[in-house]
């Protein structure tokens, strides 16, 4: 009986402090699992050698960018080194009619913004699933920044002090995860997903 009812297509943000391997993290998830689907977000930021408009990102003027995002086209958008990104509701619905997941690797205030949105947004509200990916503790997000060898002792002292906010911030989310290896962080994602999609297939009883 249970086998004839629509599976249910979800929507899982992802978010953790700087470092503590979220994209990794849904790389894997999505090389893993079949129907998780990655969207092409928007930006104003110029293409780099060898990427495509539409495949890497919907590149945007920053005309075209704010006029979109006042008309209430985006679900989410932030700022980042001076360009804007943000992720196209439209997108995100034909991912969603297609019968795929998606996987939305997204800071901390995008994922509040994403939250907002869904109170709503009934399509949202029934396919959102977050979760806070947290590292085992701040000395060994440290120690990631630090074999990372891309920022400087500052860099990383920045880094840690927004972390420690960030971390704070995890029981907003549906999920924690606390980070181990790589092959475990996935596993465990693949089981919150399935577990979320069970869960939202269940039927609500009526009271009574």
């Amino acid at each position: 009986m249970s086998g004839s009812m629509p599976k249910v297509s979800l929507v899982v943000v992802v978010s953790a402090p700087s470092g503590a391997g979220k994209t990794t993290l849904c790389d894997n998830v999505r090389a893993a699992l079949p129907s998780a689907s990655r969207v092409v977000t928007c930006t104003t930021r110029e293409p780099r050698a060898g990427e495509t408009d539409g495949v890497d990102y919907y590149f945007l003027g920053e005309e075209e960018f704010l006029a979109r995002e006042q008309g209430g086209e985006l679900l989410e958008n932030a700022v980042v080194h001076g360009n804007h990104y943000g992720v196209l509701k439209s997108e995100l619905r034909a991912k969603l009619a297609e019968g795929n997941d998606v996987l939305l690797n997204i800071d901390i205030q995008g994922a509040a913004t994403i939250r907002e949105r869904a109170a709503s947004d009934p399509v949202l509200s029934q396919s959102l699933v977050t979760v806070f990916l947290s590292p085992p503790s701040l000395d060994e997000l440290e120690k990631r920044l630090r074999d990372r060898g891309t920022d400087s002792a500052e860099i990383i002292a920045g880094r840690l002090a927004i972390a420690k906010d960030e971390m704070d911030q995890a029981g907003e989310f549906d999920h924690t995860l606390i980070s181990q290896t790589r092959e475990a962080d996935v596993e465990r994602m693949l089981r919150i997903i399935e577990n979320s999609r069970l869960d939202k297939q269940k039927p609500i009883k009526a009271d009574g």
